[in-house]
């Protein structure tokens, strides 16, 4: 055994390893993509592994994948798993015979996310197991059964690491990697895998007869289990449980719950020997639910009668309150005082970040306008009042469309990012141009996945292994969809950028305009230099133009202008001065 200190995702990424995994898919999403990014860095890779343009193609691949006998990996957030809820409901018919596991990655207090939705209630909907960490360890010793029960009950295996799970680090004992050896081999059964209404009739039958018995083997596994203390009690799931356990005191009975379904008779049993249950979990009442049904007479305490928080991250903190007001314990901890005088740092656009100069332009040519946006780096145009909605991926062009549509008499120009756009706003563009949407598209095209990591994508031109593939042509894309008036420009080129905006607002139906200029941070990585600006305090005249532009390189200082060390050369700043005052380092 080998003892290292990890992030959860590590931790994840190499129980994946030790369990001989043949096959890994997923999509970018915050707070799991470092599984993938973990493992497709690996030089000495037995198994196969893709970044997926988006989730529903991650998990179809991956499914296939354990059609064919081998141990497949999938990868997403919680909301991607939204994106693959199709295939997931249906797979736990079709059922698999390789090992699958499926990662969806929880957000509560939505940190990186635009809800708090729980993995858990999916996992009851398509009535397969989930299993349900407390910890970083526990994160890396829940991957090989994961896989083990796959196989046993022929299910995809949902695995449901939260935020605080996957990007907390702690030391982690760790096992040899295996080689996944697998040769996959698909055996045609269409009543198994042809899911027409026929056959459905006979798996529905089947899925629901296998309950009984997951629901005994998770207790089996010590995943579930409890100790008998007193006679009050606390249920406890996730990262809560860990809090839970720290807290207790003695004499409070205590069982963990870490993966689902629930044996309701094992857990009626326990419940009854108690005069009051509290439960404690993060987000969905997915174990108090389960516990009313069987409490009898017992008293619980949970989410439903306000003893604990529907939304929002546990905390030590948060946990001692609940069982405070529940009346376990007296809260350790005094009230938090924030600590005065703090700067506010809300996340900001990078120094040289294109999205900024393509804002500005759009501001510019449409000032009265309605601002659709997207899933990105960019959904952060809302400081810039240049975002009016964001939804979900792929969304802005379908939003776009639908306003568009309602009477609206104001231009809308939306924006969505290139990743985001081969994710889910290919099909959106598709039916603007089909149903006659007046309106204008701006893609943003940094060639990278940016806001979760710099994964690349179809547009990249390289594979998640760094393997060479014809970058996807967005224009050809575009055009391809039926859109006439497709424009490519570089945002850092302002005058440019406002001539081509301004040619589209002329224009009626879908028009595309292309904003294309390589992430300021890929082009560091990628040793792209183009020297600094600075200001001649001569000739700044202290208008704030350039401060207002909003770049974190521009300072205010003694009523003039200043550029620090964050300058990338990008220019913009020197192109928006009204008096000439921004020149190029060593031009003066």
């Amino acid at each position: 055994m080998e003892r290292r200190y990890l992030l959860g995702n590590e931790a994840i990424a190499h129980a994946c390893l030790e369990s001989g995994v043949d096959f890994v898919s997923g999509y970018p999403g915050t707070p799991s993509s470092e599984v993938i990014d973990v493992l497709r860095a690996r030089p000495d890779r037995s198994y196969y592994v893709e970044w997926s343009v988006n989730e529903k193609v991650a998990l179809e691949n991956a499914l296939a994948a354990a059609w064919c006998g081998i141990r497949a990996l999938c990868t997403m957030k919680h909301v991607g798993l939204n994106v693959a809820a199709d295939p997931l409901m249906t797979s736990a018919y079709t059922g698999v015979t390789g090992g699958l596991v499926i990662m969806s990655a929880d957000d509560p207090f939505a940190h990186s996310s635009q809800n708090e939705q729980d993995t858990r209630c999916y996992a009851h909907f398509a009535r397969v197991p989930c299993l349900d960490p407390a910890s970083v360890q526990e994160a890396h010793d829940m991957i090989k059964p994961a896989f083990e029960l796959s196989e046993e009950f022929g299910l995809p295996v949902l695995f449901r690491p939260t935020t605080r799970i996957c990007h907390s680090k702690g030391d982690v004992e760790l096992g040899p990697a295996v080689p996944g050896l697998r040769k996959g081999e698909f055996h045609k059964d269409p009543r198994q895998y042809v899911v027409i209404p026929a056959h459905t009739r006979v798996l529905h039958k089947k899925l629901n007869e296998k309950q009984p018995a997951i629901r005994k083997r998770l207790v089996e596994k010590g995943f579930n289990r409890y100790e008998i203390r007193g006679k009050t009690a606390v249920i406890a799931s996730g990262i809560g449980a860990s809090y839970v356990q720290e807290l207790l005191p003695d004499g409070v009975s205590f069982m963990k719950i870490g993966a689902y379904p629930i044996d309701e008779e094992w857990l009626g049993d326990f419940v009854r020997k108690h005069e009051k249950v509290l439960v404690i979990e993060e987000l969905a009442p997915e174990i108090e639910e389960t516990v009313r049904q069987v409490a009898g007479c017992v008293p619980v305490f949970g989410k439903k009668n306000g003893y604990s928080p529907y939304e929002g991250e546990l905390s030590p903190q948060v946990v001692a309150a609940i069982l405070e007001k529940a009346g376990f314990l007296k809260n350790p901890f005094p009230p938090a005082e924030p600590v005065p005088g703090l700067p506010p740092r809300p996340p900001i656009l990078c120094a040289g970040c294109l999205h900024r100069g393509a804002f500005y332009a759009i501001k510019k040519v449409f000032k009265d306008a309605i601002y659709p946006s997207d899933i990105g780096c960019y959904t952060l145009g809302l400081q810039l009042g240049v975002v009016d909605t964001t939804i979900c991926m792929g969304a802005s062009i379908t939003v776009a469309s639908g306003i568009a549509h309602s009477g609206e008499t104001r231009d809308v120009v939306c924006t969505i990012g290139d990743s985001t756009f081969l994710h889910t706003g290919i099909q959106g563009l598709m039916n603007a141009v089909y149903n006659g949407a007046d309106m204008t598209v701006v893609i943003l095209d940094n060639r990278i996945t940016a806001m979760t990591g710099h994964q690349p994508n179809p547009n990249t031109g390289a594979t998640a292994c760094g393997v060479e593939t014809p970058p996807v042509s967005l224009d050809a894309v575009c055009r391809a969809c039926g859109v006439r008036f497709v424009e490519t420009v570089d945002p850092y080129d302002i005058t440019g950028m406002v001539n081509v905006l301004q040619e589209a607002k002329k224009r009626n139906g879908v028009r595309v305009v292309i904003a294309r200029q390589m992430c300021v941070i890929s082009a560091r990585r990628a040793g792209v230099k183009r020297g600094r600006y600075l200001v001649d305090p001569e000739a700044c005249t202290g208008c704030g133009t350039c401060v207002r532009f909003g770049c974190p390189a521009i300072e205010f200082e003694d009523e003039k202008a200043r550029i620090n060390e964050l300058c990338s050369g990008c220019a913009v700043c020197a192109q928006l001065c009204p008096v000439g005052a921004i020149v190029r380092e060593g031009k003066r």
